[in-house]
């Protein structure tokens, strides 16, 4: 029986294709996520799987070149660009001696080594241990199920595996109300933010697009942000000045090809921040030579969690890796506008200003106001904001004809304006619980 090794930071990198063509940038792309996990790649070769083995995935013929690579190249550990049985994993396992990790494993990992609230290490470990269920081995050969009613065969009747599933189970569960309890926590805190009319946008995108930097550019914040894979899993809000009023901008975790659904399952908190948004800024790396394929995969996942409809803003980040390129704003050909920008230099933000406030501009309050005298504190900031279009005066007061954003306005209303704009204002939806 092969006994795990617990090390294993040099990798070979396996990776299994069909037919004879082999995209670069997928490989390319796990090299990325094995270096994220902290591995250093030693060694790579490609396995053809036209027809899977059930045993291994790939043929016998294979598995033996990848012991002599691995052996030569002192990988003690092997990384498998594929979906692995836990059956295939434990024979692969045997055959090559060493540790093997598939890709839904792999990227397990980089998400425990990124989880830095508790939701979010709340969510890893429900998703490790999902995994980890189904990848349970006899490890206890003298704790044997009771074999029969013969002398010197009776076990204690239930095996360590059998209790290791039942104390798995009893975690599991465990997380799932932890787990439950946060989302009823953000729920809440959701609806209050949808109470305040605020228009919500959250940022989604291929990891490593840029979507941290682009999310402090914007709010001015300081969330983590770096040029690797899965830099941010937690999910952070703020509130963000648009183009004739502000905004509430969540910025999500970043999603990746086959993204395994243990993950989309444990962060579907997470992920609803951008299920629930009225806008979404996809941001693509505008300097990928891929990068219809990730915009393409990013909706395919947007599709899973139910936000494929959702009204988008495509913002093509990184245009300071592209020589020539210059911040613009296009006119979409499809329903889709587009904006250009570099995130790091700050270039090309009041393009994304200016689009993100069309896109909310019907949300405006038009019409005509009688102020009393005693409201000059009002009158003076509708002047402040721009909103007055005309305006006479006689003894009982102002009459003024305003056109403002419908966010200024119930900013205006909270600040004792209340009795004078709320006919302006249509009437509220009612809160479904």
């Amino acid at each position: 029986m092969f006994e795990r090794s617990e090390k294993g930071e040099h990798a070979l990198l396996v990776q299994p294709h069909r037919g004879s063509r082999l995209e670069e940038d997928v490989l390319e792309e796990f090299v990325e996520l094995a270096r994220s996990a902290g591995a250093t790649v030693v060694a790579s070769a490609n396995a053809r799987i036209d027809r899977p083995n059930a045993a291994t995935l790939i043929g016998e013929g294979k598995v033996e070149e990848l012991k002599a690579i691995a052996d030569a190249s002192g990988a003690d550990l092997v990384l498998v660009n594929h979906a692995l049985s836990p059956v295939q994993e434990r024979n692969l396992e045997r055959a090559l001696q060493r540790r093997v990790i598939d890709r839904t494993g792999l990227i397990l990992d980089i998400f425990a080594q990124r989880a830095q609230s508790h939701e979010g290490k709340l969510q890893v470990e429900l998703a490790q241990l999902k995994h980890l269920a189904t990848r349970l081995v006899r490890g206890w050969t003298h704790l044997e199920r009771q074999r029969g009613g013969s002398i010197g065969l009776r076990g204690p009747g239930e095996t360590q595996l059998e209790t290791d599933r039942r104390l798995l189970q009893t975690r599991l569960e465990q997380l799932q109300r932890k787990l439950d309890k946060v989302e009823v926590q953000r729920t809440q805190m959701r609806r209050a933010r949808t109470r305040s009319e605020l228009p919500r946008v959250a940022l989604v995108g291929y990891t490593n697009a840029g979507k941290s930097t682009l999310f402090n550019a914007l709010t001015g914040a300081d969330a983590y942000a770096a040029d690797q894979l899965f830099a941010t899993l937690d999910p952070t809000v703020r509130r963000i000045d648009i183009s004739g009023g502000q905004a509430i901008l969540a910025d999500t975790v970043g999603f990746v090809r086959d993204l395994p659904h243990d993950l989309v399952a444990a962060f579907r908190s997470t992920l609803s921040e951008a299920r629930e948004a009225d806008l979404l800024l996809h941001v693509i790396d505008a300097a990928d030579p891929h990068r219809d394929d990730r915009i393409a995969q990013v909706d395919a996942v947007l599709a899973e969690i139910g936000a494929g409809d959702l009204p988008q803003i495509l913002v093509f980040n990184k245009i300071d890796r592209i020589e020539g390129a210059v911040a613009r704003r296009d006119v979409p050909t499809d329903a889709r506008p587009r904006v250009w920008l570099s995130a790091r230099d700050r270039i090309g933000l009041d393009h994304l200003r200016d689009a993100l406030g069309d896109v909310f501009a019907m949300r405006r309050v038009i019409g005509e106001l009688h102020l009393p005298a005693e409201s000059g504190r009002l009158r003076a900031r509708l002047h402040a904001l721009d909103a007055v279009r005309s305006e006479t005066h006689d003894e009982t007061g102002w009459r003024i004809a305003i056109d403002l954003p419908e966010t200024e306005a119930l900013r205006l209303m909270a600040a004792g304006g209340a009795e004078v704009l709320r006919p302006l204002l249509p009437e509220p939806e009612p809160d479904p619980i």
